[in-house]
């Protein structure tokens, strides 16, 4: 059995998933995720998967991003203990962020391929765009844990391969809506029997 690699993340209605923060994050409308109004129910996603995440999987920029605020933010205490990969060709793995529970550089696709190998629970991929669409690309996304906000931004980060990919089928597993017209879709990744 092999673990499932789950990309989760919120996403604009054109499917940009760019600066959801703050327009310090490169995007010229970044910080679009917070002039949506707050509703605690959409975000239960959120809670929901933390009951399955054994491990979380960054690419290089948004581990260099996420890991100074999470490892000390009350609102991600429960990552803190959790393991971590950051799949970088070129971070030295000196330069990890001390006092974030165990962290593991790998190098390559083929390490993260060789990774859903081994024992152990669902490993999320937080952010990292880049990092989910080349994974998409070589068929290691089980799943996709998406809030949808209704916004369109026209252009920015996707993590959706957009050429070249062919078809792709997903089995959608839950969805809701909420009243401040953020959607929740969880779809998996169909696979053909091999």
């Amino acid at each position: 059995m092999t673990r499932e690699l789950i990309w989760t993340g919120f996403m604009s209605l054109d499917g940009v998933v760019d600066s959801p923060g703050s327009s310090d994050e490169g995007h010229p409308h970044g910080g679009w995720v917070f002039r949506t109004p707050f509703s605690a129910e959409a975000y239960s996603l959120k809670g929901e998967e933390l009951e399955e995440t054994s491990a979380l999987m960054f690419g290089r920029r948004s581990y260099e991003v996420f890991a100074p605020f999470w490892r000390t933010s009350d609102d991600h205490v429960d990552y803190r203990d959790l393991p971590k990969y950051i799949v970088s060709s070129s971070l030295d793995p000196a330069a990890l962020i001390d006092d974030w529970g165990e962290q593991t550089v790998l190098r390559s696709t083929d390490d993260v391929a060789a990774l859903k190998q081994t024992d152990g629970g669902a490993v999320f991929i937080h952010g990292s765009a880049e990092l989910g669409r080349r994974l998409a690309e070589s068929d290691l996304i089980d799943r996709y844990n998406l809030l949808i906000f209704p916004v369109l931004l026209g252009g920015g980060k996707r993590v959706f391969p957009v050429a070249g990919q062919g078809e792709r089928r997903l089995v959608l597993r839950a969805s809701d809506a909420y009243d401040n017209g953020v959607v929740k879709v969880v779809y998996e990744v169909a696979r053909a029997a091999r």
